[in-house]
């Protein structure tokens, strides 16, 4: 219309444009997590139609318990963290659920060792853990002040288990009146937290300072000091530990992290040349290792020499026996596999009862997990948050791999817990850390998007 006296004409486009708000989809979460905790309860009543013919007079009991943690989980998330991804919780929820059925479908054939309801106490603390942090941490980037404190307490942690006796050939647990716990598990989330804050403090330096060797720019060693050190540190303890799997871990996470800091990609050429030439020498020089690799080389040797299979061959045989679609939930024999069944095998069991297709939806869930990780990280505008959530989504993804490979024979087998899956308090308890962290980071993310701060 035309404004009298002047002449100008204001039109309806020099309105501001109304604010987009951004969707919040915690009703999407909610449904996902329903959706999830049915599947388990249905899991778990499968395992007991298996095995006895009926359905297991605690399977309300563990519905009702797992729904109640979910939601509990869920509310915290609704509250403090409004916009996070509403993928993360739920497939922590399903993963988690499943592992306890797993557990659940061995206990019933190792009556003498029942584990599952020690691991649902782990994964109520696990979730009791998760509601704090989403809770009390309002913002990611409080962390970045206290990245010195978190190494100084992960290098604590993977020195203490040095003074307690080895556990099948490693050093890494602390065991005290029957109650076991495995520091190194907590650790790797306080070094991937230190990593981060180092390499976005000094991300330019590590870029474009030093000079040029072949294919990678060499930082100075003022810059690429400190956390090499660290890194040699960890990695160090672990070998006298003896416990591979973590150094193997730690290796990758340090090469990713400082891959994404810098954008070098002949930062992963040397990774990999280094671990090649580290994973050589060890097999070499430790007898441990060594027979290890053996394994790994001839699966059939035992049974050919007339000793029975091995707890690798029994895994392989599990694999095989699952074929596409599974034997069916409680029908399988991976007990065969011996004392780490529910542990470091615990994948031959989803491998032989689910079938590959069930064995490819467990691995697409990871990678969904993983992905989203990413891509909270990648939509963060600040180092530090991106450089957190890639390294907590890698410890998921390194973890995986690692485990995955070792249990079908594609890399010698080292012992690390399958996240959220296998036996082991530790591991879950400090997967549902990771989850919360992912689950701030993303929510952060999104906030950015929609004109808000964390606060």
């Amino acid at each position: 219309m035309t404004k009298a006296g002047t002449g100008t004409v204001a039109t309806a486009a020099d309105a501001p444009a109304p604010a987009v708000r951004l969707p919040r989809r915690r009703g999407v979460e909610l449904a996902l997590i329903v959706l999830a905790v049915l599947l388990s309860v249905y899991g778990y009543c499968a395992v007991g139609l298996a095995r006895t013919g009926t359905v297991p007079p605690g399977a309300a009991g563990y519905g009702a318990g797992l729904g109640v943690l979910a939601l509990l989980a869920h509310l915290a998330v609704r509250l403090r963290a409004p916009y996070a991804d509403p993928l993360l919780l739920p497939i922590a929820v399903l993963l988690n659920g499943l592992g306890l059925v797993l557990i659940y479908r061995l206990d019933l054939q190792t009556p003498g060792d029942r584990a599952a309801p020690t691991q649902l106490v782990w994964s109520t603390l696990g979730v009791a853990l998760f509601i704090v942090v989403v809770a009390a941490l309002r913002d990611h980037r409080v962390l970045q002040r206290y990245a010195y404190v978190c190494v100084a307490a992960a290098l604590g942690l993977l020195v203490l288990p040095i003074l307690f006796p080895a556990v099948n050939g490693a050093r890494i647990w602390i065991r005290i009146a029957g109650f076991s716990i495995q520091p190194g598990e907590f650790a790797k989330v306080l070094l991937a937290v230190f990593f981060a804050a180092y390499l976005a403090a000094n991300r330019s330096a590590l870029a474009y300072a030093g000079r040029r060797v072949w294919f990678v720019q060499l930082p100075t060693g003022r810059v690429l000091g400190p956390i090499v050190t660290i890194w040699l540190l960890s990695v160090g303890v672990l070998v006298l530990e003896r416990d591979l799997g973590t150094s193997l871990l730690f290796f990758g996470l340090f090469v990713v992290m400082l891959y994404v800091a810098t954008g070098r990609t002949g930062w992963i050429a040397v990774g990999l040349l280094l671990a090649a030439l580290g994973a050589a020498a060890v097999g070499w020089l430790e007898p441990h290792v060594h027979s290890r690799i053996e394994d790994w080389l001839h699966p059939f040797a035992s049974i050919e020499a007339g000793d029975g299979p091995n707890q690798l061959s029994q895994s392989l045989f599990a694999f095989a026996a699952g074929g596409v679609l599974g034997t069916g939930l409680g029908l399988g024999h991976s007990v065969l596999i011996g004392f780490a069944a529910k542990s470091d095998f615990i994948l031959a069991t989803a491998g032989e009862e689910l079938g590959l297709a069930g064995l490819s939806a467990i691995f697409l869930l990871y990678g969904l997990l993983v992905e989203r990780g990413y891509r909270a990280g990648l939509a963060l505008r600040e180092p530090f948050g991106r450089l957190l959530a890639v390294g907590l989504a890698s410890i998921v993804a390194l973890q995986v791999f690692v485990i995955a490979g070792g249990v079908t024979g594609l890399i010698p087998l080292t012992g690390m817990a399958m996240p959220f899956l296998a036996q082991g308090g530790s591991s879950v308890v400090t997967n549902w850390a990771i989850t919360a962290l992912l689950i701030r980071v993303s929510d952060s993310a999104r906030r950015q998007y929609d004109g808000q701060e964390a606060g």
